[in-house]
């Protein structure tokens, strides 16, 4: 592996452990400006909407960068195949399982104890005011866990699509790891082009490339989706020399300049339709496109450059990685309190998205740090 000008201690890439802090706290963020972009309030004042554009356009890269994490990280795969089943999935099934439980209980729980029904809108913000809180209702919620997310697990997309990233891997890697470095590029090539294809579909025909009604595998199909971000991580991380910060920065900045302008001026532009659709209102917000790939590469250039010397700061940031997943299952319980608390000391609106954040962050980061400090063991399950 091609050394970057990155402190190490105790064998850890300390540039990686601020990436994915970076990552998490972004995801928070997302969450956190969510009222800003969904809420009643954010269709009937301007002013919701322009930060919820402001932040929600800068914060895309997050998820991008957690896959080109896992990919520089875990490819090629070093295991055999079960082996590597075992441990990767059985570290995110378990917690997956038990928050998804958690999160669907929610609601009857709030009956139980005499709530409204809208205190769940609160917490979720995509959940109806007049949410069910019947048992019935969260026990059909939880058997369909194993198939999709609902409006009360909104994070656990992600861990949907990850757990199908590990199926991949093993068989992805056999072709990582022997192929040259001339032929990753191809692959990102094509790749990139993909990036393309949401945009070709919504705005020219959603029968481009061989789509059909009785097809959906399209020509550039076997090339699209997470799986680039996978090979984009490795390929920065493992095959491209250390660059200098000059060359980083000239680089980097314009790629996130150019994302960030299409990426803001066009969800600006489809949400000027008060009654777009959630599908059309997501178009420029989608992770696999163009405009969110160049500022992830940006994200991921810039970071890969900090370098870390402080013995404290670096223990703090393998905290925060050894406790991100957890942080990640938490979250979403806590951002509808961070918002409280962000009303109770008066938030302006242009700062209440990242103070929000900050908060959410904090209460999580303790909440999962001191379960681990107290129950190791038990907090490995959970937590993952």
């Amino acid at each position: 592996m091609l050394q970057n000008p990155l402190s190490k201690q105790s064998n850890r890439i300390v540039w990686v452990d601020v990436l994915r802090f970076v990552a998490i706290f972004m995801v928070i963020c997302i969450h956190c400006s969510d009222p800003f972009n969904v809420s009643p309030e954010a269709r009937s004042n301007p002013e919701f909407n322009f930060w919820g554009s402001i932040y929600g356009s800068f914060l895309r890269p997050c998820v991008p960068l957690f896959v080109m994490i896992t990919g520089l990280l875990l490819l090629p795969v070093n295991m055999p195949i079960g082996s590597f089943y075992k441990k990767r999935l059985l570290r995110i099934a378990v917690p997956f399982l038990v928050w998804s439980v958690l999160y669907n209980l929610f609601p009857w729980i709030t009956g139980i104890l005499g709530l409204s029904p809208t205190i769940i809108a609160d917490v979720f913000a995509y959940a109806s005011p007049d949410a069910s809180q019947s048992f019935g209702d969260a026990l059909k919620n939880i058997a369909f866990i194993p198939f999709q997310f609902n409006v009360y697990t909104v994070p656990m997309w992600y861990l949907y699509m990850l757990i199908g990233l590990y199926l991949y891997m093993p068989f992805f890697s056999a072709w990582v790891e022997k192929a040259t470095v001339s032929q990753k590029k191809i692959f990102l090539g094509i790749w990139a082009l993909t990036l393309f294809l949401p945009y070709a579909y919504s705005f020219f025909s959603d029968e481009l490339f061989g789509l059909s009604a009785w097809n959906t595998f399209g020509t550039f199909y076997y090339f699209a989706g997470f799986n680039g971000y996978l090979l984009l991580g490795y390929y920065l991380a493992k095959d491209t020399k250390e660059w200098s910060w000059s060359k980083t920065l000239a680089i980097s900045l314009p790629l996130f300049a150019i994302g960030y302008i299409v990426t803001y001026l066009g969800f600006k532009a489809i949400t000027a339709n008060p009654n777009c659709t959630e599908q059309e209102m997501e178009l420029f917000f989608l992770y696999c496109s163009p405009n969110v790939a160049l500022m992830t590469i940006a994200f991921f250039l810039i970071i890969r450059q900090v370098k870390i010397n402080s013995p404290k700061l670096i223990a703090i940031f393998s905290n925060i990685t050894k406790c991100g997943l957890g942080i990640y299952l938490v979250h979403y319980f806590i951002v509808g309190l961070g918002y409280w608390i962000a009303d109770v000391l008066s938030i302006p609106i242009s700062l209440k998205i990242p103070v929000t954040a900050i908060i959410v962050f904090m209460i999580c980061w303790t909440f999962v740090a001191l379960c681990y400090k107290l129950f190791p063991k038990g907090s490995k399950w959970i937590f993952g």
